[in-house]
């Protein structure tokens, strides 16, 4: 091996380098036709459980469903045998930030580049896929380092959910989304800070021109944020009016980070999609978003996860109790009054990949049925995110977004906290039951346009599996 390296040219070296360093890993289904023969279906809009069928899947799509009795494999079909299982579709989580890390020391903020965020963001999202979670939106992220997120999970290049990505949300002048850490000197802002609506409407402009799916504002105070008031609007009606107006007509949503009651009110008056957290969420607001048909996103297990595991810099720990203590029971009012509800965690705030102990907490805390608990992460959240048509449940035609756990998880929502198979786009990403059948990442064309192989360097050691 050292000879061969003695006698190539530095031209040849560099040629060698630069086709390792471009190459190009992609995801493929193993086969045309994957038959998935389930022990039980869940269908997530009735809760009926049918027993001994099976999942038809082409290429990346949901073919059908049919009895297993009646659909025999035919010549080049993979089988999966998951008659152990409950199938259901893929979860979605509709608040993540999967750039993001759990580390709440100011100085870890300010030493995070985007550089961090991207490697971060590679790391964070296969453990979401692997959790269960196949679709998320991403609510947040520094130098739209969601969007080159996404796009390489779409090009196959990573694992991860489909994805929708906000980019920088937008926030007022020392609001919960600016730089507040640094002294004046400094002058350091936020990505995302606009103030008025000229202001706002350029950066909704902007974000949308460097690939945002939605749009994410500021519209209170927050909790992990140095100097404001969760309690107090920020953002006032007309400038979230203008936001949403032009969001809108550019064919994006808008998710409104908001715990204090004036601008929940506002954003739901303003016509947002959507009010992350809600924490003061009082009568008025409630009447507001059930006139609008805004969804709420309670992001509720990150405060029993906080009191049990968070170590929070005494600059948030009193905001974060002010908030812990109503929070839960304004949601709780909420659903009662008949607010429609999408699954959504705040993942960051608490280890990526704990999402779904969020369906927990909205079963065993707010009194939903499990299978109300399944919806906000399958039909509603994907209604929430206007791709129905995609992802929420196994009906035929929709992405080949499929899990399953042993048991029922409409008698115990928590065996949803461990998922044993995860597939996404008819491709296999995990399944513990039978690990060698996982489908693993297939090379294609490098910088050079010769194909990466082990085959064509016969003198060097294998590429490992784990390298890219």
């Amino acid at each position: 091996m050292l000879r061969m390296f003695r006698i190539c040219t530095p031209l040849t070296l560099f040629a060698f380098a630069s086709t390792l360093a471009s190459a190009q890993f992609v995801y493929k289904p193993a086969a045309p036709r994957t038959l998935l023969r389930a022990g039980h279906v869940l269908d997530v809009h009735t809760g009926k459980e049918t027993a001994g069928e099976t999942v038809i899947i082409e290429g990346d799509h949901i073919a059908g469903l049919a009895p297993t009795a009646s659909t025999p494999a035919k010549p080049g079909d993979r089988v999966v045998d998951l008659t152990g299982y409950t199938v259901l579709p893929g979860l979605i989580d509709v608040h993540t930030h999967l750039t993001m890390a759990t580390n709440f020391d100011p100085y870890f903020e300010l030493t995070m580049t985007h550089g961090k965020e991207a490697i971060l963001g590679v790391e964070n999202a296969k453990v979401t896929l692997e959790a269960g979670f196949t679709t998320v939106r991403n609510v947040g992220a520094n130098g739209f380092t969601d969007v080159s997120l996404r796009d390489e999970i779409n090009a196959g290049h990573i694992p991860g959910p489909h994805m929708q990505v906000s980019g920088p949300p937008l926030g007022i002048t020392g609001g919960h989304m600016d730089e507040n850490l640094l002294p004046e000197q400094y002058h350091v802002v936020g990505e995302g800070v606009a103030d008025g609506i000229p202001a706002v409407q350029h950066m909704v402009r902007q974000n949308i021109k460097y690939g945002a799916d939605l749009i994410k504002i500021g519209a209170s105070g927050g909790v992990l944020s140095k100097g404001d008031d969760p309690q107090a609007s920020q953002y006032t009606l007309e400038e979230m009016q203008a936001i949403v107006a032009d969001a809108h007509r550019l064919g994006r949503k808008v998710a409104a980070h908001a715990h204090g009651a004036q601008a929940i009110l506002w954003a739901s008056e303003a016509g947002v999609d959507s009010i992350e957290h809600g924490s003061y969420l009082d009568d008025a607001g409630i009447a507001m978003m059930l006139k609008h048909g805004t969804y709420l996103v309670p992001t509720a297990y990150l405060i029993d996860w906080i009191q049990q595991y968070g170590n929070l810099p005494a600059l948030y720990q009193q905001k974060m109790k002010d908030v812990s203590a109503v929070e839960k029971q304004n949601a709780i009012k909420a659903i009662k009054a008949g607010v429609k509800i999408a699954c959504g965690t705040d993942a960051a705030v608490y280890p990526h990949g704990l999402n779904a102990h969020e369906l927990d907490v909205y079963v065993n805390q707010f009194g939903m049925t499990p299978l109300a608990a399944i919806q906000t992460a399958t039909l509603n959240a994907a209604d929430l995110m206007g791709w129905t048509a995609h992802v929420g449940s196994l009906d035929t035609g929709k992405w080949a977004d499929v899990i399953a756990v042993q048991g029922d998880p409409l008698h115990d929502i928590k065996l949803l906290q461990h998922v044993p198979f995860v597939m996404k786009s008819g491709v296999i990403y995990k399944d513990e039951a039978q690990p060698t059948a996982v489908d693993k990442p297939q090379p294609t064309q490098g910088g050079f346009g010769a194909t990466i192989s082990t085959a064509a360097l016969p003198n060097l050691p294998p590429i490992s599996e784990n390298s890219f």
